[in-house]
């Protein structure tokens, strides 16, 4: 083993150390952690191969991020759209997005009616009604969902 292989080894023992410190505080992205890496001064090459071999090894899943970043956000009271484009930014492809929004179909329209009558109450008028509209789609959910929890009835989510 010359030196440079064994400088290489450390490195990515150190490296290593650091994803998996990230890793057991909370789910990441791939995209997520190798930015995290990055910043911390680690050559992108060896980030790349540990990320590679971590995600071998089940430490590493866009999948189970998708997942659990989608329940959190939700039962926080974020609709579809705010939590695609959340998780479009921390690199999750539309594919894993799609996937992991699909249990929740049915619930978005039970989650928006809880918000609106915890934080609101049954809307009066048209400015309370805009207001809660613009607050709602805020929260990312369609105009469609907001309509129909708004006007207390059931539409298709």
């Amino acid at each position: 083993m010359s030196l440079a292989e064994a400088g290489t080894d450390a490195d990515a023992k150190v490296v290593r150390t650091a994803a998996l410190n990230l890793l057991a505080r909370r789910e990441h992205s791939r995209r997520e952690l190798a930015h995290k890496l990055a910043v911390k001064g680690h050559a992108a090459v060896l980030v790349d191969q540990v990320l590679s071999s971590l995600e071998e090894a089940g430490y590493l899943s866009d999948t189970r991020f998708a997942e659990a970043y989608v329940r959190v956000r939700s039962e926080r009271g974020y609709g579809p759209l705010r939590i695609r484009a959340e998780l479009r930014e921390r690199g999750v492809a539309d594919a894993l997005i799609a996937a992991s929004l699909a249990p929740y179909q049915e619930a978005w329209l039970t989650a928006l009616a809880r918000v609106q009558a915890k934080r609101f109450g049954r809307p009066g008028d048209f400015t309370q009604r805009a207001r809660q509209t613009r607050f709602f789609q805020a929260r990312g959910y369609t105009l469609e969902q907001i309509n129909a929890v708004l006007a207390g009835g059931k539409a298709r989510a």
